[in-house]
């Protein structure tokens, strides 16, 4: 097994940096998607790449989103030899100190996706913590019930092969839709689940926390998504009945 931290990134501003080095301190392969940022944030991590070898930074030119972000990264991920890659976000509401967790995990489980499951602290936004379970609800029923345990929440860890498959099966899943879909399309294609449990920050502006979140356009977006995925469950029901239960679901 050799895994990768990936990590997509747009305009995070003065976050990034120490977001990446608290991964840096877990996990020493790191690489950061710059998806179209034009906040200069791309400079902020120089340092960092002088003093550790196995930090890369990868540029989109325009921004097209953390799916896209996250498959291009997945791509040249694959190609250079690694089997897996866990997806942070760089704004540092991920722990970093749940790597080594994640990572142990996934040498007693290679062939499943590594589903962070978010435990929310008292300052997370109720409006996002309430209005998740619409998703997490339709995500549900769109699987049978596989065993996806939130369908927004970017801490996971993917065997590269299952990603870049459940991606080549959408044209979609390229912004914000990017999670929800292609954990329904693991689901689809049967791999394996297993809901980690992870802390979740939520770092106010004096600290530097941004968010890209905009509540109508993306709720727009997820409708949209689930509306095709609904689709797509409704011929494949057939087959999701005949296939085994998820062997890793609690």
């Amino acid at each position: 097994m050799k895994p990768l931290v990936l990590i997509p990134s747009y305009n995070t501003g003065r976050i990034l940096p120490r977001t990446v080095e608290e991964v840096l301190a877990q996990w020493p392969e790191v690489w950061v998607v710059m998806d179209g940022s034009t906040d200069g944030s791309e400079a902020l991590l120089k340092p960092l790449l002088a003093a550790h070898a196995g930090l890369r930074v990868l540029t989109l030119p325009e921004n097209s989103g953390e799916g896209a972000a996250v498959l291009f990264g997945a791509r040249l991920a694959r190609n250079a030899g690694f089997t897996h890659v866990l997806t942070m976000d760089a704004d540092g509401q991920h722990p970093a100190d749940d790597i080594p967790h994640f990572l142990t995990l996934a040498k007693e489980h290679p062939d499943a996706a590594l589903m962070g499951y978010p435990i929310f602290g008292p300052e997370a936004p109720q409006l996002r913590v309430q209005g998740r379970k619409i998703s997490n609800g339709w995500t549900n029923i769109e699987t049978l019930s596989w065993g996806i345990p939130d369908s927004l929440f970017g801490m996971r860890l993917y065997p590269v092969k299952p990603l870049i498959d459940a991606f080549r099966g959408t044209r979609w899943a390229r912004r914000f839709d990017y999670d929800t879909e292609i954990s329904v399309r693991l689901a689809w294609q049967a791999v394996p689940m297993l809901a980690v449990p992870t802390k979740v920050r939520y770092l106010t502006t004096e600290e530097g926390g941004v968010s890209q979140f905009r509540y109508f356009r993306d709720n727009v977006l997820l409708t949209w998504m689930h509306a095709r995925l609904l689709i797509g469950f409704l011929w494949r029901i057939p087959h999701l009945l005949l296939r085994a239960r998820n062997p890793l679901k609690p």
